[in-house]
């Protein structure tokens, strides 16, 4: 009966050691599916910045050219 009882134990401490890593599991799971959204809502942010930057540099662009249209007008007017 000895031997009966050890391996009920052996059997118990098997099946607490396999509920502690399933919670583990679950654990590095959700960790993983909260850094995936952070990585999404980044992503998003950098994009949304690149949208910017681009109008911004168009933006730029175009005055830079009034700038240049402006500056050959007032050269003529002073001539």
């Amino acid at each position: 009966m000895s031997a009966k009882a050890d391996y009920k134990e052996i059997i118990q401490e098997y099946k607490d050691e396999v509920r502690i890593l399933k919670d583990e599991v679950s654990e590095l799971q959700n960790n993983c599916k909260e850094k995936d959204s952070a990585l999404k809502r980044t992503k998003q942010k950098y994009e949304n910045t690149l949208e910017d930057l681009d109008k911004s540099n168009e933006e730029a662009d175009k005055l830079k050219e009034e700038l240049k249209v402006l500056k050959g007008t007032s050269t003529k007017i002073l001539t």
